[in-house]
């Protein structure tokens, strides 16, 4: 925990902005008035891929536990994200990202019924796959801004395994391939070293 110690330091000073299952999501913009620390900006806005970065800074000891993955409706601001009315269901997912087989990163992805076709239907079946790997193999595939937010300790949209006692950093943003749109959580939980 020393190595994690120097990123999320900052995050016990500087006020959760959530503490409910839906956190409130802002602009990195925003976010960066509000005073994003400079050690974890690096992290939290890198548009490459996070697996890849991972595997690299991992030599390879890094791989995906699924969680869950099944039909639910989305969080008004997922819904609202991905242009989806109001109720509408979707394909849900969650993971855990892990590296040295300590959960560095939980990750939520929201993939809507018409994404699941064509090219993109294998992630119907992505078990313990990355999702990540799969998008970025796509040159086409564009990613929208990120929104970043801070989690407070025990926030309820961490998946209950992981929930821990700090302030927990996320982001997302939406990735579009062909027209077609997956939104992607990621929570960077206390084990996670920079």
């Amino acid at each position: 925990m020393c190595k994690s110690r120097g990123l999320w330091h900052t995050a016990a000073v500087f006020k959760p902005l959530t503490t409910s299952k839906n956190p409130t999501w802002y602009s990195t913009e925003q976010m960066q008035l509000r005073g994003l620390p400079a050690n974890v900006r690096p992290w939290l806005l890198d548009e490459t891929s996070l697996t890849e970065r991972l595997l690299r800074k991992t030599r390879g000891q890094f791989r995906v536990q699924r969680l869950s993955q099944g039909w639910a409706r989305p969080q008004l601001s997922e819904a609202r994200l991905l242009g989806l009315p109001q109720g509408q269901w979707a394909l849900v997912r969650e993971v855990v990202l892990r590296c040295f087989e300590e959960p560095w990163v939980y990750a939520r992805s929201i993939i809507p019924a018409d994404t699941l076709s064509g090219e993109l239907r294998r992630l119907r079946q992505l078990q313990n796959d990355s999702l990540g790997a799969l998008l970025f193999r796509h040159p086409e595939l564009s990613r929208q801004a990120f929104e970043v937010s801070l989690l407070a300790a025990g926030s309820h949209y961490i998946h209950r395994d992981f929930r821990q006692d700090r302030p927990a950093w996320a982001r997302r943003s939406r990735f579009v391939l062909h027209g077609r749109s997956v939104l992607v959580s990621e929570v960077f939980l206390e084990r996670f070293q920079a």
